[in-house]
Parts: C-alpha cells; sequence; structure tokens
C-alpha cells in the first residue's frame, strides 16, 4: 500500500484543518487507518485510528472531542479533521494502514505502511 498524506499547513489556535491520506496500490478497504503524529524531540505518538469498515474509531485522550477521524473507501481516502487547534497540536502528521484491520491498536509498531508526513503548524 502506497500512502500519500496531504492537508498540512499553519493555523492559528482555535482553528481548523482537515489531513487527507490516500492509498493505492492495494485494496484499501481491508486495512484498518491510523493518524499519527511526531514532534520536533518527542516520539511518534498515536492520534486516532479507523477499522477497515469505519465502523470503529480509537482517539487519544489528548484530541478527543476535537478531532474526527473517518474514511471513505470508494475514494481510497481516509480523513482526520482537526478542529479547536492548539500548539500542542504542531507536529508532523503521517497516516498508516494496518492490515489486521481492527484498527484497535495504539503502537506505531503494529502498523505495516506509512505515508511520508504532512506538517501541522498551529500559531497562536
Amino acid at each position: 500500500v502506497q500512502l500519500q498524506a496531504s492537508g498540512g499547513g499553519l493555523v492559528q489556535t482555535g482553528g481548523s484543518l482537515r489531513l487527507s491520506c490516500t492509498a493505492s496500490g492495494r485494496t484499501f478497504s481491508n486495512y484498518a487507518m491510523g493518524w499519527f503524529r511526531q514532534a520536533p524531540g518527542k516520539e511518534r505518538e498515536f492520534v486516532a485510528a479507523i477499522s477497515w469498515s469505519g465502523g470503529s474509531t480509537y482517539y487519544a485522550d489528548s484530541v478527543k472531542g476535537r478531532f474526527t477521524i473517518s474514511r471513505d473507501n470508494a475514494k481510497n481516502t481516509v480523513y482526520l479533521q482537526m478542529n479547536s487547534l492548539k500548539s500542542e497540536d504542531t507536529a508532523v502528521y503521517y497516516c498508516a494502514a494496518e492490515r489486521k484491520g481492527y484498527g484497535n491498536t495504539r503502537d506505531w509498531w503494529e502498523y505495516d505502511y506509512w505515508g511520508q508526513g504532512t506538517q501541522v503548524t498551529v500559531s497562536s
């Protein structure tokens, strides 16, 4: 699976962004999808995940209620809608695919394929 993330940028505190990640190469709907982020000097951390069907979603406590993950299997795309952004959300965001399909893992090493990352910068 090849993953291409897009939609990052510079936004003010309290603003919104929507990230997209488009997949190619294998059957997208077989995979759970996740979003992770990594800030400078910090470890990669889980943000959100969604099962292969979209029926189950999972969020880090730090983004719950502000971020929404969704997917469109007809478009081979997963989205991360980010609202009420804070300066601590500044990071490179990565999408990832996990072949088991359930989406209920927050461990980055469980994911099989990764996109290239897109920078999100939240300024005050």
